[in-house]
């Protein structure tokens, strides 16, 4: 009976209450005029100098053996980039008696978004699934969103709210790949240190997005988001993103087995092809949307909290299986194999 008994409390994730206070400080302490400009020249900064850190840290012997596992990233890529709009494209049904318009092609904008990187291989890791698969599968897929992001949502929202041209394209490639690509570049000279120094680098890339995010919100309270969204729309908001997240990690996770997928790798989908990435959305929206962009982000914000407290349950929750240990991934044994990188170094 002792194997039964669980912790009363469940631990809450402090990066959680780190983005719910942010938000709180931008709602009080909105940055404006002269500030708002350097929050904003800050924030694009930390995105790039982010994805510069991306770049560094996936090894180019681990991107060329994810590719051997094609299945597995044309998964995840169907699941981000169709089987999510599809879902977005549905959700037109609910404008107006439960979404509003702008509000809606926030959502849609939402299902357009890459996956993310660093909360997937932490999940991955966390629930003993195929931590290669996920640093490969998020990567390539914030690589292809650069291109296919902007794309889709010049063809699916369209109008006057998307301000979709060669320039715009042009600055989201400047902002993610080009500083991406750098990364890759300098992991020759910087792999090492950044091993050595990754629960270090690892607050850098969280408080990049904190900024962001800070800079997102104070834009949207400056222009009186709050105004314009009613109580009952936010709730009806979150009940939609609810729902598309719980029946994308059940589509992951069971389609993913119904593909012939072994444990380790569902798990590297269910991480990797469900979630949504704030730190390649934000900047891609502030180009697209420009002036809209605080309300347009507001859905891609409520999703990204989510998707974080649910996936940290789910993960524990996959570490405890029976079958975790019996089908967990061929890792390197405690003391690394020489010559091959650690796989659990992105942790």
């Amino acid at each position: 009976m002792k194997r039964l008994r669980r912790p009363s409390r469940m631990p809450i994730d402090p990066y959680i209450v780190l983005l719910l206070g942010t938000v709180g400080l931008a709602a009080l302490l909105p940055a404006r005029d002269t500030a708002a400009d350097v929050v904003s020249g800050a924030a694009t900064a930390a995105i790039a100098f982010l994805f510069f850190l991306y770049g560094a840290r996936l090894s180019t012997r681990e991107a060329l053996d994810g590719l051997r596992h094609w299945r597995l990233h044309v998964t995840v890529l169907v699941c981000t980039f169709v089987i999510f709009p599809v879902f977005g494209i549905a959700a037109r049904a609910l404008v107006p008696s439960l979404l509003t318009q702008p509000l809606y092609q926030g959502l849609l904008f939402l299902t357009l978004v890459p996956s993310t990187i660093q909360s997937s291989i932490a999940f991955t890791s966390i629930a003993r699934g195929n931590v290669p698969a996920a640093i490969c599968a998020g990567s390539f897929s914030s690589l292809a969103g650069i291109v296919l992001t902007p794309l889709l949502a010049a063809g699916l929202i369209g109008g006057d709210t998307i301000g979709f041209s060669t320039d715009s394209l042009l600055k989201i490639v400047l902002q993610l790949l080009v500083p991406f690509l750098a990364g890759q570049v300098a992991r020759r000279w910087i792999g090492e240190f950044i091993t050595r120094h990754k629960k270090v680098l690892g607050l850098v890339d969280r408080g990049s997005i904190l900024l962001v995010v800070y800079t997102a919100f104070s834009e949207g309270v400056n222009q009186g988001i709050w105004h314009q969204v009613s109580p009952l729309r936010l709730a009806g908001l979150l009940g939609v993103e609810a729902v598309l997240l719980a029946v994308m990690l059940a589509l992951t996770w069971y389609g993913a087995r119904a593909l012939g997928f072994g444990r380790p790798d569902r798990i590297a989908i269910q991480f990797a092809g469900s979630k949504k990435s704030l730190a390649s959305g934000l900047p891609m929206a502030s180009v697209l949307f420009g002036s809209h962009a605080s309300l347009a982000v507001l859905p891609l914000m409520l999703f990204h909290q989510m998707q974080l407290m649910v996936c940290a349950v789910i993960a524990k929750r996959r570490a405890r299986d029976p079958e975790a240990t019996a089908d967990a991934p061929d890792e390197p044994a405690p003391h690394p194999v020489q010559g091959r990188p650690d796989n659990r170094v992105l942790r």
